[in-house]
């Protein structure tokens, strides 16, 4: 019996699916950032990255990804030490493992007919 999933449900499926490479990108950046080797252009790079998954989630009301993104967006374009920079993305990178675990599980879990009202 095939699972059936509401059109926003699908729109949330596909959309989520694509986030999983962005998220070795990411760590990629944060581990440069952590070696000193990151510029200014890589990082402001990766605050673009979070700003348009933040945008695309939110649009898709995916909100604790959305909300993670947009906190570790903030994080890289605040001032302070590199190395807590460094170490807030990474907990914010587990956090948005984590919402991203939730809502793919969400968003595979069919609605019960009484959701749908």
């Amino acid at each position: 019996m095939a699972i059936k999933l509401s059109s926003r449900q699908q729109a949330q499926v596909a959309y989520l699916e694509t986030l999983r490479p962005k998220f070795g990108r990411i760590l990629s950046v944060i581990e440069q950032m952590s070696d000193n080797r990151a510029d200014d252009s890589v990082v402001r790079g990766l605050a673009r990255l979070l700003d348009e998954i933040k945008g695309k989630s939110a649009g898709l009301s995916l909100n604790a990804v959305a909300d993670t993104c947009g906190l570790m967006s903030t994080m890289t374009r605040r001032g302070g030490g590199l190395q807590m920079k460094v170490r807030g993305l990474r907990e914010l990178l587990g956090s948005l493992k984590i919402n991203y675990e939730a809502a793919m599980r969400s968003a595979t879990t069919p609605e019960s007919p009484t959701d749908t009202d």
